[in-house]
């Protein structure tokens, strides 16, 4: 059999871009990841994508408009990206995209992820399958997390227990045990929370190397009431998102008065310690924890992290160190489960997702 390209296209809660990974397989098996592309989102399709988090005027219409501005700006990003690997779209098998998720509600049975696939199949010339979540809440699933089983294929190890940590807006972990199916779930915000009070105090996007929150002191009291949110206390398999960890809810906990990097540096301590309580609970016996995500570049996070680790022995680093970039993780993910599609093979992880059975995910749409 010969090998296949595939593109795998992602954008996450940080809502900053698109990354889209140019991926190789050969048929089911992974063979590399080729090169990368990323477009960044304006500030204007930022807030429009925000203010769909919650109920307000004329949401269908402005949700469907959005859905086609997205599949505009992934095909731009996939346009490039053949450009500089000099190909064409007859050169790729399948595009596998993500979208845009503005809702997530496991318990009402949906994921809203926007991306108007038949317009992005009709720009790009290449068949294009989505919409990979809707299958695994049809068989009971959570819809989320998708990537264990991605992470299983090429980080799996036959002797030791590893954890993938990817630090998006919501952080999320697969545990990858020796010998027994792949796990995971959504430890609670990752950059989210972060983000979130940057843009409303200082109209920043994030906290660049986490300098800002290194200004701060931990408060103890918030960090207490912060942690006291029923999400963590619940069983996994489990997942959330800005519905439950919102700018509001973090307002909401305020007394008033407090020093604003004091509070960043605060929720960078909160991200660090409810990773690493989920990744004890769940993986007693890890060794190895790799990260990949935008929390890579947040240093300040990734030294709260190390200190935790660092006290049990555990190593922590990140995915290049098994020769896939942090970065172009997650858009790989959905390269590869488009490859699932096309080859016919179940690929949600339904131990981590709660589904009732294995499930081929995705909607085809032809260009």
């Amino acid at each position: 059999m010969s090998s296949q390209y595939y593109i795998g296209i992602m954008s996450g809660t940080s809502m900053d871009g698109a990354d889209a990974v140019l991926i190789r397989m050969r048929g089911t098996n992974w063979q590399a990841a080729v090169a990368h592309c990323f477009t960044p989102f304006s500030d204007g399709l930022r807030q429009a994508l925000l203010a769909l988090q919650n109920t307000g005027n004329n949401e269908l219409h402005r949700s469907f408009i959005l859905s086609q501005t997205l599949s505009r700006l992934y095909a731009d990003t996939v346009g490039q990206l053949l450009h500089r690997q000099n190909l064409t779209p007859d050169d790729i098998t399948a595009i596998g995209c993500h979208g845009q998720t503005v809702r997530h509600s496991p318990e009402n049975g949906y994921s809203i992820q926007l991306a108007d696939l038949p317009l992005l199949a009709e720009l790009t010339g290449i068949f294009t399958i989505g919409d990979f979540r809707s299958r695994d809440l049809a068989a009971g699933g959570q819809g989320a997390p998708l990537v264990p089983a991605f992470h299983h294929a090429l980080f799996h190890h036959p002797k030791e227990t590893r954890v993938v940590l990817n630090i998006g807006g919501i952080s999320n972990i697969s545990i990858l045990p020796p010998d027994t199916p792949a796990f995971g779930f959504d430890t609670g915000p990752g950059n989210m929370l972060m983000d979130a009070w940057m843009q409303h105090i200082w109209q920043l996007p994030y906290d660049r190397n986490g300098e800002k929150a290194a200004q701060g002191k931990l408060l103890p009291e918030l960090l207490t009431a912060l942690l006291d949110h029923p999400y963590f206390s619940q069983p996994y398999p489990k997942s959330t998102g800005r519905e439950l960890f919102s700018l509001k809810w973090l307002r909401d906990r305020l007394k008033g008065g407090e020093q604003p990097e004091d509070v960043l540096q605060t929720l960078l301590q909160y991200t660090a310690c409810t990773i690493f309580t989920a990744i004890r609970q769940a993986a007693p016996d890890v060794g190895n924890i790799y990260v990949c995500g935008g929390g890579v570049k947040n240093q300040a996070l990734m030294d709260a992290l190390e200190t935790l680790t660092a006290r049990k022995n555990i190593a922590l680093s990140s995915t290049a160190k098994l020769n896939l970039d942090p970065q172009w993780v997650e858009a790989a993910a959905f390269g590869w489960l488009a490859a699932c599609w096309i080859n016919r093979l179940p690929s949600n992880p339904h131990h981590a997702t709660g589904a009732h059975k294995p499930c081929i995910l995705g909607a085809g749409h032809y260009s």
